[in-house]
């Protein structure tokens, strides 16, 4: 179903409700994988980070690490969890070769983390619950590459490679209870949510939580229900979501979708969905199995992990300074308005001007260039802001300059396009492109004397006590220097010349 041929996101909304669920999946930092010692550095060797028991070879017995359930525990205290006394893993069976013994050791009915919540503020500021169903802990997959195909997936390949580097690298997936009364902002809500996510999960540190990366990656299931009904809709679950703008233009996709199905009398098949970047659309994947299929049945080569209360709480009680509180501490640090908090919010900026200050960069400066020139370049490049090619060191040392006289805002802008653009350090774009403030008395005199004998009328009028017109000529030298004089050493020139 193409995109053309959907109805309106309004025409779904004024016959539908959309209930949503959101699975997110996040690869734990852990040095080693979750049942044995194999490495999970990146970029090895595809198999080359494999062992008999991740790759569930005879004889071979899994042991969990604890550095795992430890970040399990983390997460699910700052999700507002109840955190389990007693709980187990299971095998999750299925057929797919991306695990080499034919099941994924998981959680059932039995996860160490259950019933919390998250708060997400979305674009208005208004704060919407997300209610959490339960986060567990279980392994991640290896990875498939489907060669031949013109597509990239399965079907119409003709061979497939196979690297379990991947599995077996602990994941925790969290797992929302359905997020019913969002109406018209559902598809912001899942973008806001996984955000909110992300960002606690980076402020626990259990996770870099890198969504390019798969670091971190969301399912996003939707169905829909008439207006004034309480039962659910068949569901559609589209896997594997790995940007927080894509979550949002999938929830909205779908939400079409499902509607243009139901409008024509046709029936919502449960099955996955794979979400396409170039325009936003699903396509189907497979029928959905339920749990029953997949044949859980308590894993028998591990035990039970009990974690101690008392160390539940020395965790808790450790827990960092989470998003929410941060936000509010840094809006009264940088002096700024409920309104202009939002906005820093809604841009994604926070954490890069954040780290500008923590480079030495003052407080409105960072907000300046990160909420202007920067921003305005990652709209025109469809990209989050965090994504631009610029640190937020490199940005500091921008407003270094700035403030040393070696440029103004205008020199700044471009040293800012050079380093966008790949063509080094600023002082390396200052150099290269010959950028810095020109200052010397020497050098802007002549400027100074050609503007003055350009613009007689103007001298007169600063030689009779105007001293507002000196602006005129100190434009006059600007656009002789072509923005690199320093205009308050101009105009304190053009005063002495002419007093």
């Amino acid at each position: 179903m193409s995109v053309m041929s959907l109805v309106s996101y309004e025409e779904a909304l004024a016959s539908y409700d959309p209930v949503m669920g959101l699975e997110v999946h996040v690869e734990l930092g852990t040095k080693t994988k979750m049942f044995c010692g194999c490495s999970t550095e990146l970029g090895a060797e595809p198999n080359a980070q494999t062992c008999p028991t991740c790759l569930g070879l005879p004889g071979s017995l899994p042991v969990v690490n604890a550095v795992g359930v430890e970040s399990a525990i983390r997460i699910g205290l700052a999700l507002n969890c109840e955190i389990a006394e007693w709980c187990r893993f299971a095998r999750k069976n299925y057929f797919y070769p991306d695990m080499p013994k034919n099941f994924q050791t998981s959680q059932y009915d039995e996860p160490i983390a259950f019933n919390g919540y998250l708060d997400v503020q979305l674009e208005d500021g208004e704060v919407f619950r997300v209610q959490i169903e339960r986060a567990h802990m279980e392994e991640d997959t290896g990875k498939s590459t489907h060669v031949g195909g013109a597509t990239g997936r399965i079907h119409g390949a003709e061979y497939s490679l196979l690297d379990y580097n991947r599995a077996g690298i602990p994941l925790i997936e969290i797992v929302t209870k359905p997020i019913e009364g969002a109406g018209h902002r559902a598809p912001e809500v899942a973008k806001a949510y996984v955000a909110e996510l992300r960002e606690l999960i980076k402020a626990l540190g259990v996770s870099e939580a890198r969504m390019d990366k798969g670091q971190m990656r969301c399912d996003v299931n939707l169905s829909l229900r008439p207006h004034g009904t309480e039962t659910f809709g068949t569901r559609s679950e589209t896997k594997n979501v790995n940007s927080l703008r894509s979550v949002e233009r999938a929830a909205r996709f779908e939400i079409q979708r499902h509607a243009t199905v139901l409008g024509d009398g046709g029936t919502i098949v449960q099955e996955t969905r794979h979400f396409h970047e170039e325009d936003g659309s699903t396509t189907a994947g497979r029928i959905k199995d339920n749990a029953e299929d997949y044949r859980y049945f308590p894993e028998p080569d591990l035990v039970p992990v009990a974690p101690a209360r008392e160390w539940v709480e020395e965790l808790r009680a450790a827990l960092p300074e989470l998003p929410r509180v941060r936000r509010a501490r840094l809006q009264a640090e940088w002096g700024l308005s409920d309104q202009d908090m939002q906005s820093v919010l809604n841009a994604g900026a926070v954490e890069p001007i954040s780290e500008t200050i923590a480079a030495g960069a003052p407080a409105d400066q960072a907000r300046k260039w990160w909420m202007g020139e920067l921003a305005r370049r990652a709209n025109e490049t469809g990209t989050e802001l965090s994504e631009q090619p610029i640190t937020p060191a490199q940005v500091a040392r921008v407003c270094a300059l700035v403030a040393e006289g070696k440029l103004n805002d205008k020199l700044a802008r471009q040293v800012i396009e050079g380093v966008l653009a790949g063509e080094g350090e600023p002082d390396e774009v200052v150099a290269k492109r010959g950028l810095a403030v020109v200052s010397d008395d020497s050098a802007l005199g002549a400027a100074v004397d050609q503007a003055i004998a350009d613009n007689p009328d103007v001298a007169a009028k600063i030689r009779d006590g105007k001293v507002q017109a000196v602006g005129a000529l100190v434009g006059a030298v600007m656009k002789t220097t072509r923005g690199q004089a320093d205009a308050a050493r101009v105009k304190d020139l053009i005063l002495e010349k002419l007093a």
